[in-house]
């Protein structure tokens, strides 16, 4: 994608004019008796995504447009937009998780989505973000829908197994996002690192293009399945799922948010089953985010017709469910989003000044270091846990 359209602040003051000119040429039609769209008030609210081979990007959008309602939109009683009113909300395409918690941190996107584990660590920095400053300005809005963990191989590249990864090219995921954590962290599992193999770094679409070309054996990508990269990548050359199972990937379902799952058979063109592990992909907002923007943004986001959008825009979207919103959340709900959900009832009342209680992860849940029990394990280490490669 050009980088003028990653790129929000570029897009703003040609999308404000145009607004402008559109609410113009709407209250001078109206007439005086009628009140011009531009009497609301117009706020931009960015979400990071990911690549546009990925996940993220298209959910990201749908969420978006859910959530928008543009100053002279019909209203939604009317079949219009359910969305906030004067919102306007732009995806923006980011290289996934890590880069977006950055972009986040700095102020520079109000709301991201995120894989759990990321969110958590950078959160209470731990694993990865060991020795950083921790993010606690991060809030979440929602759980999603599960990302699978993908290592999609040649099918004549004489790789069964990832330790059959030593010496083969491989693209573990772009700087910047969370695939690139857990391609590090698998491969720690089973005892290798980046130097093990001749590593790329290439977002998931050129990943792709490169594994059907012959330039790379293998390529990870941990996103919702099916991942339109995939997809493309068995289309167009044979192809093979790696399977993430086993006593090597015991330490990896330890920490709170993986679990193990399946890539059923049909997913992708000639790909039988395949058992392999996934992780809660989760939407969240910074702390200073106002708490009535985020309560309306949780409300459209659970709006019957949302719903009917996001189950009719891609595969994963059936999964976006309010039975599923609070389950395994990373960080502490936004105020705005916990009062809708007190008063949707997937919340118990809070008695009158009760502090809301972070939500409980999954168990188990990362042990906490113990001074007395030795030195401090090294960056990225977990007591009792292979190490976790840092973010970098």
């Amino acid at each position: 994608m050009p980088a003028a359209r990653r790129l929000f602040p570029g897009l703003v003051p040609g999308l404000v004019a145009a607004l402008v000119a559109i609410g113009l040429a709407l209250g001078l039609a109206l007439g005086p008796m009628t009140a011009s769209p531009l009497a609301q008030e117009l706020r931009f609210f960015r979400i990071g995504t990911g690549t546009t081979g990925a996940t993220y990007f298209p959910i990201g959008g749908l969420i978006a447009n859910a959530i928008s309602n543009p100053p002279g939109s019909r209203p939604c009683e009317r079949g219009g937009s359910c969305g906030v009113p004067g919102l306007i909300a732009v995806a923006q395409a980011t290289s996934g998780s890590v880069e977006n918690l950055n972009l986040m941190a700095a102020g520079t996107l109000e709301s991201a989505m995120s894989q759990a584990d990321i969110a958590f660590w950078a959160h209470t920095g731990t694993g990865p973000y060991e020795g950083r400053p921790p993010m606690t300005g991060l809030r979440a809005i929602a759980n999603l829908y599960p990302e699978t963990v993908h290592l999609v191989v040649r099918a004549d590249a004489g790789i069964d197994d990832v330790g059959d990864l030593a010496g083969k090219v491989v693209s573990l995921g772009d700087e910047g996002s969370g695939t690139l954590i857990e391609a590090r962290a698998i491969l720690a599992a089973h005892g290798l690192d980046e130097s093990d193999v001749d590593a790329r770094y290439l977002r998931p679409g050129p990943a792709a293009d490169r594994l059907a070309e012959g330039g790379i054996d293998a390529f990870f990508i941990v996103a919702g399945q099916p991942v339109a990269a995939v997809a493309d990548a068995a289309a167009r050359v044979p192809i093979r799922l790696v399977e993430l199972a086993g006593p090597e990937v015991e330490d990896l379902l330890d920490f709170p948010f993986f679990v193990e799952t399946e890539i059923a058979e049909g997913v992708y063109p000639g790909v039988p089953a395949t058992r392999t592990l996934a992780v809660g992909a989760q939407w969240l907002v910074r702390e200073d985010v106002d708490d009535d923007l985020v309560y309306g943004i949780t409300r459209a986001l659970w709006h019957p017709s949302t719903q009917l959008l996001l189950a009719g825009g891609h595969p994963r979207g059936a999964e976006i469910v309010p039975g599923n919103a609070l389950t395994g959340l990373a960080v502490p709900l936004h105020p705005g989003a916990e009062r809708f959900y007190r008063e949707a009832g997937l919340l118990p009342d809070e008695e009158p000044g009760e502090v809301a209680p972070e939500p409980a992860l999954p168990e188990p849940a990362l042990p906490e270091l113990d001074a007395a029990a030795g030195p401090k394990p090294s960056a990225g280490m977990i007591p009792g846990r292979k190490p976790v490669p840092a973010a970098r």
